[in-house]
C-alpha cells in the first residue's frame, strides 16, 4: 500500500491510499480518483514529505566467533583477578613463589611478555582488551 497527498484542479488537498503506484495511475486514468470536497476527477499528486520513522540502532547478529570470545571474556573475568599494568610484576612474583598463585589477567608490553616466556613464566595472550582498558 502507498499513500499519496493529492490536489484537485480546484486546489483542494486530500490524501488517499492505493495498492501501488501503477494502481494509482490506472484509477486516475479511469476517472476513479476524485476530490472528496468538490468531486473533481482532475487530480494530481501533491508535493509530500517522505514518512520518516524513528531511527533504530543497527544491530547485526554476532558470529559464532564473537559469541565464543564473549564467553571466554566472561569466564576470564569471573575466574581471575584483573591486575592491570602490574601484570608482569604479579606474574613474576607468583612464579618465584613470593606471592601465592592465583589466576590473573592484565596488560604487558610485548617485550615484557616475551621476557616472561623466556624466563619460564606460564602466560598466554588474550584475544580481547580487558573491559577496564576498553573504556
Amino acid at each position: 500500500m502507498i499513500r499519496y497527498a493529492l490536489r484537485c484542479a480546484n486546489g483542494h488537498d486530500f490524501d488517499s491510499w492505493f495498492r501501488s503506484s501503477d494502481g494509482y495511475d490506472a484509477m486516475r486514468a479511469a476517472g476513479q480518483v476524485s476530490c472528496g470536497t468538490c468531486g473533481s476527477t482532475q487530480v494530481q499528486k501533491a508535493l509530500m514529505a517522505p514518512a520518516v520513522s524513528e531511527p533504530r540502532p543497527i544491530t547485526t547478529p554476532k558470529s559464532p566467533a564473537e559469541t565464543a570470545l564473549d564467553k571466554l571474556r566472561q569466564h576470564v573475568e569471573k575466574t581471575s583477578d584483573y591486575v592491570g599494568s602490574n601484570f608482569v610484576a604479579e606474574a613474576r612474583a607468583m612464579h618465584q613463589g613470593s606471592r601465592p598463585e592465583r589466576a590473573i589477567h592484565g596488560e604487558a608490553r610485548i617485550e615484557e611478555a616475551r621476557k616472561l616466556i623466556e624466563d619460564g613464566v606460564p602466560i598466554a595472550p588474550l584475544p580481547f582488551l580487558p573491559r577496564q582498558k576498553a573504556n
